[in-house]
C-alpha cells in the first residue's frame, strides 16, 4: 500500500488516544556539569548521603559488618566521627537527618535506628516489613525506598506509613529506585545498577527528567582502576546530596574515590542558608 493512502487509518487511530498519549513526549535526559571534585573513602560501599552544612556529610554504609553512620568533612573526604550499624548482622542502607535525629535503614532485618544526629548515639528504633534502601526527607516526613517502584512516607516519630506513590517513566512502572534526596519540591533517586538518576514528582509519581551520570561513572572507574583496587560490578552509582547555597548536588558511589559537585539544569542556589543545608524542621 502507498504510504499516503495510510495516512488516514493513522489519524483515526491517534484521535482514538487519550490526548496526553498522543502528545507525549520523550522524558527529558540532563547532563550534570561538574564544579568540583572531593576525596571519597574507598572503602565506603555508599548507600546514603546527605550535606549537612558547613562542608560536613552525613554518609551511611552498607556490607555486613561494615555498616554505619559517619560524620565526613566534605573537603578532604576524612571521616569525623561514626556509629556502627547497632545490629552486627545487618547490611546498612540509606540515612536521612531530619530535626537533629539521623535515621538508617537496614537491607533486610526490618530495623531503622535512631542516631542523634551531633552525637551519634542510638535514641531509637524501629521495626518496618519489607526491605529498606534510600531515605530521605521533605523537612516534615521521611521517603523511603525498598527497591521496587514505591516509595513511602513514613512519620519519624513511629515510622508508621503514611501515603504510597508509585513512580512511572511515560506510565510504565520505574524498579530499583535506591538513594533518594529531596530537592526543590523533587525528588532525586539512583536506580540502581543504572548510570541514571531520576528526577520525580513527589505529587504524581511521574519521572519528569533523567540526570544521565555515565561520564562520571567513567572516571570513577578509570580513577580506581590506577589504584589497588578498581570498580566490581557492586560498586554502581549511590549517593546523592543538595547543596542549598550552591544549588548543587553531591553525587558519588559505592567505593569510588571521588564525590562530584555538579550543576543540573533547573536548580539555582537558596538564599538565608548560610551554608546550613537542609537537616530538616
Amino acid at each position: 500500500m502507498h504510504p499516503r493512502l495510510a495516512l488516514p487509518a493513522v489519524l483515526t487511530a491517534l484521535a482514538s488516544l487519550p490526548l496526553t498519549a498522543a502528545l507525549a513526549q520523550p522524558t527529558p535526559v540532563l547532563r550534570p556539569t561538574v564544579t568540583a571534585r572531593y576525596p571519597h573513602d574507598r572503602a565506603a560501599f555508599t548507600e546514603g548521603l546527605q550535606y549537612l552544612g558547613n562542608g560536613l556529610l552525613a554518609e551511611s554504609t552498607g556490607l555486613v559488618g561494615e555498616s554505619g553512620v559517619r560524620r565526613v568533612e566534605l573537603k578532604s573526604g576524612r571521616v569525623l566521627a561514626g556509629v556502627a550499624t547497632p545490629l552486627a548482622s545487618a547490611f546498612g542502607e540509606g540515612v536521612s537527618v531530619l530535626g537533629g535525629v539521623a535515621y538508617h535503614l537496614t537491607w533486610q532485618s526490618g530495623l531503622a535506628y535512631a542516631f542523634d544526629a551531633a552525637t551519634l548515639r542510638e535514641v531509637g528504633r524501629y521495626r518496618y516489613q519489607g526491605e529498606g534502601w534510600g531515605l530521605t526527607n521533605d523537612g516534615r516526613s521521611l521517603i523511603m525506598s525498598d527497591g521496587s517502584s514505591t516509595l513511602f512516607w513514613r512519620d519519624p516519630r513511629t515510622f508508621a506509613v503514611t501515603r504510597t506513590l508509585r513512580v512511572t517513566d511515560a506510565g510504565q512502572p520505574v524498579k530499583n529506585l535506591n538513594e533518594l534526596e529531596y530537592v526543590q519540591g523533587s525528588i532525586y533517586a539512583n536506580i540502581w545498577l543504572t548510570n541514571r538518576i531520576a528526577r520525580i514528582d513527589p505529587k504524581s509519581g511521574n519521572v519528569t527528567a533523567w540526570l544521565d551520570v555515565t561520564p562520571l561513572m567513567q572516571e570513577a572507574s578509570e580513577g580506581a582502576a590506577r589504584g589497588p583496587q578498581p570498580l566490581t560490578f557492586d560498586d554502581v552509582p549511590n549517593g546523592i546530596a543538595y547543596v542549598p547555597e550552591r544549588g548543587t548536588l553531591l553525587l558519588t558511589g559505592k567505593r569510588w574515590p571521588t564525590v562530584y559537585e555538579v550543576k543540573v539544569p533547573g536548580l539555582k542556589p537558596e538564599t538565608g542558608t548560610n551554608g546550613r543545608g537542609r537537616t530538616g524542621r
